[in-house]
């Protein structure tokens, strides 16, 4: 079974006009990036859990049973504290967006703390972990609450996954993602981001002749040399991901992503697109594609085809979390040729 560990979040969306005060109307997601990645791991029937902390109320028992009715198993949920993590962002922007606003100060899940937590339970019959930056972003107390748990999962010989999400709104209590993420990353065998998020997270620099302006063998040939520095740096880390994505006006959108392990760098093909519906969950649904390909026991260039095509397709969807099942993926890896 695969566990991910991370805030069940609401994603409220405003437009940008503010029709919304006139229609009294707000389109609500579920989100959170651990509960994308569960939920796409579910509809591609690999066994998935996902654990989180929310309150006790009639909102929370809705949100997990509707987790619930997705494959999801919901039993290791814990129910305290006294509200639910919210955030706010017009829909088709990115979570990089300086227009985000979020409101998650004092939720269940950002009070947890260390020592409160029966890992023993919390991952009886887990075979693969997976957790991303923003968990320890929150505060110091939910980042040594991730530290307790992977090292829990290490000790019961649990695989773990990684994805080096930056939020920079989030990162608010004194402490940078350099001075946290690196204790964490330790515990790793996948690690998954981007060139700057690396950079940012872990203390890999990004070299300053690289630009927007790069070709992209010059990123390719970069995404090798970070991710063998991160597998330098890390010894328990088995394989490193990097996703590209370049939204140009007028340009559209190219896309395209690597995976180093065993001392080779694999590529996959580059997606192009004009529009795309939806930014929010791309990131995620690639993480739970390699995850995927690992658990299915597909090889190294399968498995990258996968979450890239995976993370291609979420872009023209409307929601936090993939709907697509794996026949229309496979399907669109053999229809895309480029």
């Amino acid at each position: 079974m695969v566990l991910s560990f991370g805030e069940l979040l609401l994603r409220i969306c405003p437009d940008g006009d503010g029709e919304w005060l006139e229609e009294n109307a707000l389109s609500c997601y579920v989100g959170g990036a651990e509960a994308n990645v569960a939920t796409a791991l579910a509809l591609w029937n690999i066994p998935s859990a996902y654990f989180t902390v929310l309150p006790d109320n009639m909102m929370s028992h809705q949100l997990t049973d509707y987790l619930g009715r997705r494959g999801i198993d919901t039993s290791r949920v814990i129910y305290q504290g006294s509200r639910l993590g919210l955030y706010f962002l017009p829909k088709g922007k990115d979570l990089k967006n300086a227009g985000v606003i979020y409101d998650r100060d004092h939720s269940s899940f950002s009070d947890l703390r260390p020592g409160t937590i029966d890992w023993d339970k919390v991952f009886q019959g887990v075979r693969w972990l997976h957790f991303s930056a923003i968990s320890p972003a929150l505060n110091a107390r939910v980042a040594a609450v991730c530290e307790e748990g992977l090292a829990a999962a290490v000790a019961k010989k649990i695989a773990v996954s990684v994805d080096l999400n930056y939020r920079a709104k989030l990162w608010q209590y004194g402490a940078a993602p350099v001075d946290i993420m690196p204790r964490l990353v330790q515990y790793c065998d996948l690690v998954m981001g981007n060139l700057w998020a690396a950079e940012k997270m872990l203390g890999v620099p990004v070299d300053a002749s690289l630009s927007e302006n790069s070709t992209k063998e010059e990123y390719l040939a970069h995404a090798e040399k970070t991710s063998q520095e991160i597998l330098r740096t890390f010894p328990r880390a088995k394989m490193v991901a990097n996703t590209f994505r370049f939204d140009k006006e007028g340009a559209g959108i190219r896309y395209y992503t690597t995976l180093y392990t065993g001392r080779k760098l694999y590529h996959s093909k580059e997606y192009l697109a004009d529009r795309i519906v939806d930014k929010v969950g791309s990131g995620d649904c690639f993480m739970a594609g390699l995850i995927y390909g690992q658990y299915s026991g597909k090889d190294y260039q399968e498995t990258l085809a996968f979450a890239t095509a995976a993370a291609f397709q979420k872009l023209f969807i409307s929601n936090d979390a993939t709907n697509q099942r794996v026949e229309e993926i496979e399907q669109s890896i053999s229809a895309y040729e480029r």
